[in-house]
């Protein structure tokens, strides 16, 4: 078998069409939960510190040299670090309660639908990895409590 053959065999397989799609989805949403953090969330946020902007915040290690051309300012910028945490809580509380409210959703959709909700049947590995198991226990007997 050639390796343009198992190459084929692996894209039409789906996996790598769904991964695809994945990143695709995902990065639009990237833009949509940034939107709403950037234009939503933070001008109610900044409005409450009356303005006040944590990325200005840094510890001047060397100073900049007016008398020379060159920027040669050297600076620990932790307000721009408290930033981009802030922003990754705003937007991971966001993602919480949007995954919240499709979960809710989902099982609704589940309760309406009047039909029993039965667990996927495990995949045959797993099952006879279980009967095996289920025999050496028998063998053996219960394992020693610890």
């Amino acid at each position: 078998m050639s390796v343009f053959t198992e190459f084929r065999e692996f894209i039409a397989r789906g996996n790598v069409a769904d991964l695809a799609v994945g990143v695709i989805v995902g990065a639009a949403f990237n833009d949509i939960i940034k939107s709403l953090v950037d234009d939503v969330v933070m001008p109610p946020i900044g409005l409450l510190l009356s303005g006040f902007d944590f990325a200005n915040l840094q510890w001047v290690l060397k100073a900049d040299n007016p008398l020379t051309k060159a920027n040669e300012l050297v600076a620990v910028k932790y307000g721009h670090f408290i930033n981009v945490s802030l922003k990754f809580l705003i937007v991971a509380w966001v993602v919480f309660w949007m995954v919240k409210g499709m979960n809710a959703v989902r099982r609704w959709e589940v309760e309406t639908s009047g039909k029993p909700v039965t667990p996927p049947a495990p995949p045959p590995q797993e099952r006879l990895l279980t009967e095996i198991r289920d025999l050496l226990r028998t063998e053996r007997g219960p394992p020693p409590a610890a």
